[in-house]
């Protein structure tokens, strides 16, 4: 049996490790991520997560578990994924400023016929920004290939004056979460952590 991340995210990675999930693969296939904007956020996620998984396990060992996720910005409903261009970029943070938006992270677990799909939703303020700010923050880089043009756990922090909800889940990957539908599969990630359990 294989711990599988169907994701290609240094963050995503970082967090699993965090978890106490060490010696896992990465396996990433492409799919078609274009959005069904007709959907609701949550649902969106949710099935992006799920096609993500479905592609991997395709390509991986029948007693594997596979971990897949998605995550969007939504401003009052209408979803914002990860810019295009920095034109786009700079749109989308103008539209956020001085505003509360949600982050939807979709989330599925795998292993041989079993699935679970669940969703995780996080609060998030920005304070108003000048143009000159979100100039600067655009020519980072930064906003390039996040959900929203914004990345939580680098200069984008300096953009956000509060959250309620899963810090991690803005970041990607809702941990908390992650963790307890790992418990479902026999999977303690915190005796993971203190070397008491093996995957």
């Amino acid at each position: 049996m294989a711990l599988i991340l169907a994701s290609q995210s240094p963050r995503r990675r970082e967090l699993l490790e965090r978890m106490g999930l060490t010696g896992f693969r990465i396996l990433a296939p492409d799919i078609d991520e274009r959005m069904d904007r007709s959907l609701p956020p949550a649902q969106l996620v949710e099935r992006i997560s799920l096609e993500k998984a479905l592609a991997a396990q395709a390509l991986a060992q029948p007693e594997d578990i596979l971990i897949a996720a998605d995550t969007v910005v939504a401003l009052e409903g209408r979803v914002l994924g990860k810019p295009v261009d920095q034109a786009e970029a700079a749109q989308m943070l103008r539209a956020l400023s001085g505003r509360r938006h949600q982050v939807y992270t979709g989330l599925t677990v795998l292993r041989g016929a079993a699935r679970d799909t669940q969703h995780e939703s996080t609060e998030v303020s920005f304070r108003p920004l000048s143009s000159q700010e979100i100039a600067c923050y655009v020519a980072t880089g930064e906003p390039m290939d996040k959900a929203g043009a914004y990345g939580i756990q680098g200069c984008g922090a300096l953009l956000v004056d509060g959250i309620r909800g899963d810090y991690y889940n803005v970041m990607g990957l809702p941990v908390c979460r992650l963790g307890q539908m790992l418990a479902r599969l026999g999977i303690d990630c915190l005796a993971l952590s203190a070397g008491r359990s093996n995957v």
